[in-house]
């Protein structure tokens, strides 16, 4: 049975969360528990990727953050890096044309310069067909830790102080934050992680400061949507302060 999406926007209303980050966790293990190599619980995991888009972009999520390749991950074998940038690359090349077609804007987050160079035009060229798009932010985080990222924010904000185009003293939370990579996007409201672990894995670290989270025991490719409805309702029903008494 489907999700009645307009049922469910009507339900949630303003509880809905903005921002979504999803660490999509237990690719491998999913593909293990079959018999299978890693790579094959990759391209489920991949698969699994269209459904979860559609439907935060039919709910109105504003911005989704998925959490696709981290900078420890190049410690994994090579073969296993290879496959997972040959998905990277067909799933830009395959499913950009549906993305513009549904509003949808897409960017990355994290360092593109080490990025393979075929993945890195793909990743651009995505980008820039989308720039002008007004649905959801889709972001992909692809070479991303959030201690990198708050390296390269920090350097652009002392690389500015240094030419004189900014003075060091009226830089505060608002300027670092607009200058990491999700500048721009709405606050993080909700953190899922897959797969049963519950940590956030260099993910988001400032970002998610006052985000919500939702630890999923089901490996990625087994989220379904019936699952990330159940981490949205649950969020609608938390009380957040953010520090205060309401």
């Amino acid at each position: 049975m489907g999700i009645d999406v307009q049922k469910e926007k009507l339900t949630l209303g303003e509880r809905l969360p903005a921002h979504v980050g999803i660490i999509m966790d237990g690719n491998g293990r999913w593909a293990t528990k079959r018999g299978m190599p890693r790579a094959f619980g990759h391209r489920a995991g991949t698969e699994r990727l269209r459904g979860i888009i559609r439907l935060s972009s039919d709910l109105g999520i504003k911005a989704l953050s998925l959490y696709a390749f981290s900078t420890e991950n190049w410690k994994r074998p090579k073969a296993e890096v290879e496959a997972l940038f040959g998905l990277f690359m067909e799933y830009f090349t395959n499913e950009v044309e549906e993305l513009h077609a549904n509003n949808v804007r897409i960017r990355m987050l994290g360092d593109k310069a080490g990025l393979p160079a075929n993945v890195r035009t793909s990743v651009i060229a995505a980008e820039e067909k989308t720039a002008g798009n007004s649905g959801l932010s889709l972001n992909v985080a692809l070479n991303y830790g959030s201690r990198s990222e708050t390296v390269r924010a920090v350097k652009k904000l002392a690389e500015a102080a240094a030419l004189g185009e900014l003075d060091p003293g009226k830089i505060d939370e608002d300027m670092l934050l607009s200058s990491l990579d999700t500048g721009g996007l709405p606050e993080l409201d909700l953190l899922i992680r897959t797969g049963g672990d519950q940590r956030l894995s260099n993910f988001l670290l400032l970002q998610a400061a006052y985000a919500e989270f939702a630890f999923v025991d089901a490996l990625w490719p087994d989220f379904s949507d019936e699952l990330y409805m159940d981490s949205l309702r649950d969020f609608a029903q938390r009380n957040r302060r953010f520090g205060g008494l309401k």
